[in-house]
């Protein structure tokens, strides 16, 4: 293990728990933007705007990624859903290699 210098136990601890919540907090608002974009989908807004536009840049290529591997459906887009699961996922394993890391520096 590694030995952690620059103070007592207790302040690392209270700096891992705030990177993992920043962390799940960044991941928390992507949800957010994908379930935004799923809305607007539904309304015809011109997307123009910069906040619409900045859901649709920092959206779609995650999105974009899903919509190329799924046949098409019609008007149903399913993309979102595995989207969802894909940033859950990709969540739920850095929160366990930042837990590792912060365990393994003390």
């Amino acid at each position: 293990m590694i030995s952690y210098s620059g103070g007592d136990y207790a302040e690392m601890l209270n700096i891992s728990h705030y990177v993992i919540s920043v962390v799940s907090i960044v991941f928390e608002i992507y949800i957010w933007l994908i379930v935004a974009r799923v809305i607007l989908s539904y309304i015809r807004i011109r997307t123009y705007h910069p906040v619409l536009r900045f859901i649709y840049e920092v959206t779609e290529p995650v999105l974009g990624f899903f919509r190329r591997l799924l046949p098409r459906t019609g008007a149903y887009d399913f993309s979102p859903i595995l989207a969802f699961f894909f940033v859950w996922v990709v969540e739920q394993l850095v929160i366990a290699l930042l837990t590792f890391l912060f365990a393994v520096v003390r």
